[in-house]
């Protein structure tokens, strides 16, 4: 199966990515084709845009990061802005698996998934935590069987994504996009500003971040 992978965040390089590493292992290990792996910014027009392009070329989109309730936390109205079916189960249900090992702090996560142009895009949190527990209590077991719903009908692609694949990009705020280096990590001249840690992200004993 065609899977893309995409991270989140304002700090992280794919030598510090640990959760965009586990990611790729597991799902190499499963025999899935990964078709891409980037990182960007907390920006709503570099998700867009990297969204736009993996729903092109792969039946699964994992994104990881920028959930939570900051300021800086854009990519759930970004995901949203593209879904044309949600599949709000899942979000449901990997609130529920954060519950029983955070307790109540699991009404942060705002993960969600949902059909856009033949594919499907899952939205996690950023901490390896929750992209644990959302692998392994979730998708490891469901994607073949994701991908077999998902392609055997067809689905109804998403209207702006054609020529103007950023049309609504400013959904969630945000900047123009900067230069891309090999790691997909778009720079910018304009410091990032400060972000709350992920909900999780430090607590023991595993937990999910936002």
């Amino acid at each position: 199966m065609r899977v893309a992978v995409l991270i989140v965040s304002d700090t992280r390089t794919p030598d510090t990515d640990t959760s965009g590493q586990y990611l790729l292992a597991e799902l190499r290990a499963l025999g899935h084709q990964v078709t891409s792996y980037r990182i960007v910014k907390d920006d709503a027009v570099e998700i867009r845009a990297a969204l736009v392009a993996f729903v092109r070329e792969a039946t699964i989109v994992i994104s990881s990061g920028g959930t939570g309730i900051t300021g800086r936390d854009v990519t759930i109205p970004v995901v949203e802005s593209l879904i044309t079916k949600p599949i709000p189960g899942f979000g449901e249900l990997f609130r529920m698996l954060s519950y029983e090992q955070v307790g109540g702090a699991a009404m942060l996560s705002r993960a969600v998934a949902g059909l856009c142009r033949g594919a499907v895009i899952f939205a996690l949190p950023g901490s390896l935590n929750a992209v644990t527990t959302a692998w392994e209590g979730l998708l490891k077991s469901e994607l073949s069987h994701l991908a077999f719903e998902v392609t055997r009908h067809g689905q109804p692609g998403v209207t702006d994504l054609g020529g103007a694949s950023l049309s609504g990009a400013n959904v969630g705020g945000g900047r123009p996009a900067g230069n891309t280096g090999l790691s997909g990590t778009a720079t910018s001249s304009k410091p990032a500003a400060p972000k709350a840690p992920e909900l999780g992200r430090h607590k023991p004993g595993g937990g999910t971040g936002a």
